[in-house]
């Protein structure tokens, strides 16, 4: 069996009060992957989608800005340069407050589904 090439991502539409950009390399979506997903993240400055308590574990790199990620004992700031691992049934909620937002690598172990994302009601 060859290597599979991914020729390029598929926009993903995002949650959240402005327009973020999801590109997904792998996963449901663009490569049919159920046990991964891999997407390249950008949400502007002032963004944030509401909390969720997802089922799988994600992976964040942060390649520029700030991601702000709230937690049931606090919220931290992850730079660019910086990771940030969240486990599933654990309650979190993402966002860019911060000037010229964020550009991020998002893992989640099984893949990102909305059915098992969990977002907190509105």
């Amino acid at each position: 069996m060859a290597p599979t090439l991914i020729t390029a991502p598929t926009r993903i539409q995002a949650s959240g009060n402005l327009p973020k950009v999801i590109d997904e390399y792998v996963g449901h979506v663009n490569t049919g992957t159920t046990a991964v997903s891999v997407a390249h993240m950008k949400s502007p400055e002032g963004w944030s989608e509401p909390g969720q308590t997802p089922k799988f574990k994600e992976f964040t790199i942060v390649l520029k800005g700030v991601l702000h990620v709230e937690h049931k004992e606090g919220a931290v700031d992850v730079a660019a340069g910086q990771a940030i691992i969240s486990h599933p049934g654990e309650w979190v909620r993402y966002s860019t407050p911060k000037k010229g937002g964020a550009e991020y690598i998002a893992v989640c172990v099984p893949a990102f589904s909305p059915d098992t994302v969990n977002r907190d009601l509105k």
